[in-house]
């Protein structure tokens, strides 16, 4: 199968690309540096310089690949966590998942992908009691006006996209390798590994929806990915 992944060199893109060619799809990786397009194709992955908000060059990097399914793992976040820095750290990341994903739905469009797999959150539900589902609401308080706005415009572009079944993986915080973070930074936590695993699974399981991918410790439910993708919590990659 043809994988087009955006968000290739990235901190679950750098996971999820062995899992892919290990399993025998065809990947083309895009990003903006030449260096980083130079080590995707070591890893055996077909690399594309391409900026997400230069819709032209993202479609012509899209068509060359023919993909089968786009997978959508585009971040714009610091590599370390500076708290005085954070609002305009979320102002970078808001617009990647309004603008970058509008982009990246309209490539798939013209391009004929079947299915897009996308990155969201989990950690934006409304308090409520007892473990949060896919169903429940989202966090309306102003404090998080903004970024769960943009969170709700990634998922309606990719769910109701004409022609293109969507998922969306509501990701946990991450920890473990190349994220802020080692160990669990409280409940409702995913590690990364696990993370790029559950991308891989729903390259080819699970009918088009939202899914919560995080650690099975009562903070958000994750029946729905383990009983239709198969999600493991505690996979970790043998490397």
């Amino acid at each position: 199968m043809n994988i087009f992944l955006a968000g290739a060199t990235g901190v679950v893109g750098r996971r999820l690309v062995p899992l892919l060619r290990d399993a025998g799809h065809n990947v083309t990786g895009i990003t903006r540096s030449p260096e980083k397009a130079a080590a995707l194709e070591t890893l055996g992955v077909r690399a594309a310089v391409a900026d997400v908000y230069d819709a032209r060059a993202l479609l012509k990097a899209m068509a060359a690949s023919y993909p089968d399914v786009v997978v959508h793992q585009l971040t714009d976040l610091p590599q370390t966590l500076d708290p005085s820095a954070r609002p305009a750290e979320f102002a970078a990341n808001a617009r990647l998942r309004i603008e970058g994903t509008a982009n990246l739905m309209a490539a798939a469009s013209v391009t004929g992908a079947r299915r897009v797999v996308a990155q969201s959150v989990s950690f934006y539900y409304a308090p409520g009691q007892g473990a949060r589902t896919e169903t429940d609401p989202l966090d309306s308080s102003p404090q998080r006006q903004k970024s769960v706005a943009a969170v709700v415009a990634l998922e309606d572009k990719v769910l109701h996209t004409p022609g293109i079944d969507g998922v969306v993986l509501r990701y946990g915080r991450f920890w473990g390798p190349g994220t802020w973070y080692a160990e669990p930074k409280g409940s409702g936590c995913v590690h990364v590994d696990a993370a790029a695993h559950a991308a891989l699974l729903a390259v080819t399981r699970g009918a088009p929806g939202v899914y919560n991918v995080a650690e099975d410790d009562g903070a958000v439910s994750v029946e729905k990915a383990k009983r239709e993708l198969g999600f493991e919590p505690g996979f970790r990659l043998n490397r």
